[in-house]
């Protein structure tokens, strides 16, 4: 079992120092509760691995917190695309301050996403979406999605749901470069690519003003 503090400090150090230094204690037992959540929803539909529930804090709610201090603003409205166990769109959800839009084309994971954000007194800042994101409207000033699909496949679903100030922030692993390398291909805008701090080998791959290559 993880000290409480260590895995608050795993997360800790995965935020800004502005958000650092202003996270409440019951931030935290939100998370924990969270952890709760999916811990006992991942016997009943497989949403995380298996293998890595023992490691949960770094490698599932670090990794999605790390995110967080990309966002413009800290009530920044995101678009979560294939939210699944509602990572990273929960976990972003407990720490900032605006909207969150969960899109899951799974019934049983979005009715878990629909009873977690209840649970977390969240239902009034957070949307569950049953469907796909190219069947929903709206726009964001964030974009992100894990473990969902190549760089290429989420731009093209959920471009439509983006303005030209969006900010895409995808947590990628080992494929980061070999995904942005390709998707370059096809997409012109602003990319990076920025080290994960909770894993050696991965990135988060974050473009601004993205457009198909060609387009004026």
């Amino acid at each position: 079992m993880i000290d409480p503090n260590e895995r608050w400090t795993s997360v800790l150090a995965c935020l800004t120092d502005e958000l650092r230094a202003s996270v409440p204690r019951e931030t935290f037992e939100s998370l924990d509760r969270y952890v709760e959540l999916l811990i006992e929803e991942n016997q009943r539909q497989n949403l995380i691995s298996r293998s890595t529930v023992d490691e949960i804090w770094r490698r599932h709610i670090a990794d999605s917190a790390q995110i967080v201090r990309f966002a413009p603003r800290v009530d920044s409205s995101w678009l979560d695309v294939g939210s699944g166990a509602g990572l990273p769109g929960l976990v972003v959800a407990i720490l900032t301050e605006g909207p969150i839009t969960l899109v899951e084309p799974r019934k049983l994971r979005a009715d878990f996403l629909h009873r977690a954000a209840e649970a977390l007194g969240l239902s009034h800042r957070v949307t569950v979406h049953l469907a796909k994101a190219e069947r929903i409207s709206g726009s964001f000033d964030v974009i992100t999605a894990r473990a969902v699909a190549s760089l290429d496949a989420l731009l093209r679903i959920s471009r439509h749901l983006s303005t030209d100030k969006t900010r895409w922030l995808f947590p990628k692993g080992k494929s980061a470069k070999s995904e942005l390398d390709e998707a370059q291909g096809k997409w012109q805008g602003v990319f990076h690519l920025e080290p994960s701090r909770t894993d050696p080998e991965a990135a988060i791959i974050i473009a601004e003003h993205i457009q198909p290559r060609g387009k004026r």
